[in-house]
């Protein structure tokens, strides 16, 4: 089970009990987007920034999202969100849109029947092609009004902690630092759509075709971040990282994989960093201390790596 999985379900004890307030609002929001209609509803669980659902109506299952308290605090966009969940539509890789009250933070999306995919599965040669061709549909698709660009995030995430009486981590000043020398290695890079938060949670797998779900974090990009994030939270290898690259250019060059390699980092202080701003800004009972000591252990490790160095230099040669 991935780091944020976990936190998913400490959460989900949490967030799977509706109180009076959720129900009032959900009940709301069911007679505006079909009046006159009979819906049957009930939670799912999961989510940590959000609240989700499952609605049938007359035959049809929706799956309703309401926002939670202060999202924009981790940096998301409703606006951009629901454009980007619309153009994951159209390339074939997120459900359909059904309705997007944005100023509510309430997005609708048809119901996809599938299930998760384990993330050893992940790991596998047909789902790792599988992904890779997904990521090139969306990475090929209509720009977001969105930006991402997740050296900034971190630094970002740093500021709003501090905002919230959150005392950054020790590693935070070494990491930051590390950031700003992955990114002068690998100078300007080109920047299109991404999802920019592939955790193993966001797959469903309807036995036919791979879904992408949750789309929050969406932005212009970074597509080498997309990659690594990818990476990073399925414990890829470097011989998976190649067969990604593989599969999602049709090539493996050095520098793509020296880059894929620098981006896993970028995942791990982006999830760390979440971990940290969520202590200021969530009401959850849900340990975001340790999941960011965690994430900060798991950075070390990948920048330990003796070839980290040489990926430095591989990745500025190919700018």
């Amino acid at each position: 089970m991935g780091r944020r999985e976990r936190c998913l379900r400490a959460a989900a004890c949490q967030t799977h009990r509706v109180d009076d307030s959720s129900a009032g609002r959900l009940t709301d929001l069911l007679a505006r987007l079909w009046p006159g209609r009979s819906c049957e509803w009930r939670p799912l669980a999961g989510g940590i920034t959000n609240r989700n659902f499952l609605v049938e109506v007359e035959g049809e299952r929706y799956v309703l999202r309401m926002a939670g308290k202060d999202t924009h605090l981790l940096g998301i966009d409703r606006r951009a969100e629901a454009a980007a969940a619309r153009m994951a539509a159209a390339v074939g890789v997120g459900p359909e849109v059904v309705a997007a009250l944005e100023g509510e933070g309430c997005l609708v999306t048809r119901f996809i029947d599938g299930s998760p995919i384990p993330a050893e599965r992940m790991r596998e040669q047909p789902v790792i092609a599988a992904v890779a061709t997904s990521l090139a549909a969306i990475h090929a698709g209509s720009p977001l009004p969105s930006r991402f660009d997740v050296h900034e995030v971190v630094a970002r995430y740093a500021r709003t902690a501090s905002e919230f009486g959150v005392r950054l981590p020790e590693p935070y000043a070494w990491a930051a630092g590390t950031s700003e020398r992955i990114r002068a290695a690998r100078g300007t890079q080109p920047v299109v759509p991404c999802h920019n938060d592939l955790l193993n949670a966001n797959f469903i797998d309807d036995g036919t075709r791979l879904w992408i779900v949750d789309w929050e974090y969406a932005g212009m990009g970074d597509p080498m971040f997309d990659l690594g994030n990818f990476s990073v939270k399925h414990d890829f290898g470097i011989d998976q990282d190649e067969a990604l690259l593989t599969a999602y250019a049709g090539r493996a060059r050095s520098f793509d994989v020296a880059s894929i390699r620098l981006m896993r980092f970028m995942g791990a202080f982006f999830e760390a960093m979440w971990g940290v701003v969520q202590q200021g800004v969530s009401e959850l009972d849900v340990d975001f201390a340790a999941y960011a000591a965690d994430n900060f252990d798991r950075l070390r490790a990948i920048a330990a790596d003796p070839r980290f160095e040489e990926w430095l230099e591989r990745a500025a040669a190919g700018t």
